[in-house]
Parts: C-alpha cells; structure tokens; sequence
C-alpha cells in the first residue's frame, strides 16, 4: 500500500499532496474544490462506553514504525507523527509484536512533545497471566503511557487470561479500555462469541471494501454492544491499490469530496456508522496527509457505498 496510488481523473494523490502541503494542513480539503463551506476539522464519533469522541482517522505501526534507534532513520516517521497530530490525528495503535514500533511511538512523541495529545493504544500479546502482565507494564514503560488508553488482547491470545486482568487493571485506572482483535476472517466466530458474552470497550478487526464479512454480523452486533470499532488491514496489505492501478477515479467521487483512491477505500470504511476509527499504516508524510484527508468532508452514504463496492467489484 506504500508503492501504489491510483490516479484521480483531476489530482493524482502526489498532486492532491502537494496542494495540501502548499495551501496548509487545515486550508485544504476534498471538499474545498467545489465549495469554500467544508469543514475544517476531521470528522469524530463517539466511544459507545464513555462518549469520549475520537477523530476517526488513527494510525497503525506495523512494519512502518519498527525501525532502529537512529535519528537518520526515524526522522521521516517523526514527520509522520508530526503531521498526524496537526492533521487532527489521535488513536495510534501499536503492540510488542511489532518489534521497536511501542519505543519509537514513545520516544518520538516525547520528542514531539505530543503525548498528551495521543489517544495510546497498545496489545497483549503472550501466554500467561504474568508473563501478560509484564509485556504490558513494559509496553506502558515504552510508549511512556501511564494509564495506557486502550489495551487490547492480541488475535484473542490467551484471552480469557488477560481479560481477567484487563478489568482489574481498568478498575486500579491503570488503563482506560479494554479491546479484542484479530485480522482475518476466521477468527469472526470467536469475535462474536466474546462480543456477545463480555463486557469489552472495543473490537479490532480487519474490513475493507473488498474484505465485507465484519458487515454482516459483527458490524451489527458492535452498534448493539456499545462496542467502539476500529478497522485494520483497511487496503488489503496493499492489494486494493494494484487492482487499481492507472484507472481513473470515478467522477462521482466527489460527491463525497474524494480526491484520491486512498481516501476512496477510508471513506468507504468510515461510510457505515458501526466504525470508530480506521488505522491505515504508513511511513511517508504524503501517504499519512492523504490518507487523513478521508477524515474531512463528506462520507458515502448506503447508495453511494453499494456503487462504490459495485464500481471495485468489476475492477478486481
């Protein structure tokens, strides 16, 4: 997903990015091409169990954050991160899986002096109730996050485990959230099942407009829960961009001020009103500023989400 955009019909997503970075951040907007009237500030939704409102363009770290101590090689991410926030960015999601992704988060928000700007979420990822409670005293440590915003068991390892541990944790104040997750489809049974039976803060799970299972039940069942969401894998690992490659972008795009096929695919994520937040990642500050525009302007209704699937399903 880093190597590939699709081409606009009038902005191919570099230019749409050089006209962002030219007329500033907050200045430009999809929806500023037609109309001098859109908004300026990304578009929230609420947390189900608190109200609490989160911008609903976030920030993954898989592979993109995972890099050496090295001032020279994490520069281009401290520009991402930095981008992110002045864009209206706030949940950044993270784990111990992802190699060194917790230290630079942490470092380079101090650095930054954005944390408390940050809405920190992070996972358990381990067997064992100590062994769970050490990666994630390690992970707050790391991340520098004390309470940790949102903790979240990874792909449900050990989760009856950690759960136990997460409501105690959230009683002390230690964390704020409790979260499941998984990434494939397989895992939607389980999901559900633990959905339907705990009392969890969030679900995170991979949707996209060629992946559509979560919409059937699990969507649903989210809106019925109180349940916050947030979309992983929100390109296919990339494969939606290859599928799109050199084709043009559908003239009405634009009626849900859509500038580019990244924004394409966010937007029709962020259409249903089952999701929070999506998590796109990315090490390049011109990807972060597209794919945050999918925040501002106007979304895809249910007739115009059916056209963008139909539109999609003819090219792949």
């Amino acid at each position: 997903m880093e190597d590939a955009t699709g081409i606009n019909n009038s902005y191919t997503r570099r230019e749409a990015t050089k006209l962002i970075a030219a007329a500033g951040a907050s200045a430009f907007l999809p929806g500023a091409l037609e109309s001098t009237a859109a908004p300026t500030t990304m578009l929230l939704r609420k947390i189900p169990a608190s109200g609490e409102e989160l911008p609903v363009v976030g920030l993954g770290t898989w592979q993109t954050f995972d890099v050496s101590p090295s001032a020279t090689v994490r520069a281009p991410l401290k520009e991402v991160l930095q981008q992110f926030v002045q864009m209206g960015g706030k949940l950044i999601d993270s784990s111990p899986m992802y190699g060194e992704s917790e230290v630079v988060v942490g470092d380079l928000a101090a650095e930054l002096k954005v944390a408390s700007k940050l809405f920190m979420a992070t996972k358990v990822w381990i067997q064992g109730r100590e062994a769970g409670i050490t990666q994630m005293e390690t992970s707050m440590q790391e991340m520098r996050s004390n309470p940790m915003d949102l903790m979240q068991i990874h792909n449900l390892v050990d989760w009856q485990t950690h759960l136990k541990t997460l409501r105690a944790w959230k009683e002390a104040k230690r964390i704020r959230y409790i979260g499941i997750t998984h990434y494939t489809v397989s895992a939607f049974d389980k999901l559900e099942k633990i959905m339907q039976s705990e009392p969890i803060d969030f679900v995170q799970l991979n949707y996209n407009i060629a992946t559509r299972q979560a919409a059937n039940r699990l969507l649903p069942l989210a809106q019925d829960k109180n349940i916050a969401v947030i979309v992983n894998r929100p390109f296919e690992s990339g494969s939606l961009f290859s599928a799109v490659k050199n084709k043009p972008l559908p003239d009405w795009a634009r009626e849900f001020d859509c500038a580019s096929w990244g924004q394409f695919f966010l937007k029709y994520i962020l259409g249903h009103p089952a999701i929070t937040c999506v998590i796109p990642a990315t090490s390049k500050v011109k990807h972060l500023t597209d794919n945050m525009q999918a925040g501002y302007g106007r979304l895809p209704n249910a007739a115009q989400r059916s056209q963008m699937e139909q539109f999609i399903q003819n090219l792949i």
